[in-house]
């Protein structure tokens, strides 16, 4: 799932050498996948209203879904 939100992120952004995808494993299964990307290309993963964030959670969760992994996607400022 951290390889598919890096490939993702990396088609949305300008700058896609600053994309960093970093997985942090929680209690219960649960994982948390912090996106940090160029400060320039904040605005284009988080889209208008929060639409292509949103979007970008539910790809991820559907993904985790035949793992039984609860997964939550952060987007760093």
């Amino acid at each position: 799932m951290r390889d598919l939100l890096d490939f993702l992120a990396r088609g949305l952004v300008e700058e896609p050498d600053a994309v960093h995808v970093e997985e942090i494993e929680e209690i219960e299964g649960e994982v948390i996948l912090e996106l940090e990307v160029a400060e320039d290309d904040l605005g284009r993963v988080i889209g208008r209203g929060g639409r292509i964030a949103n979007a970008l959670r539910t790809v991820i969760k559907a993904a985790a879904t035949p793992a039984e992994k609860r997964v939550m996607v952060d987007i760093l400022d």
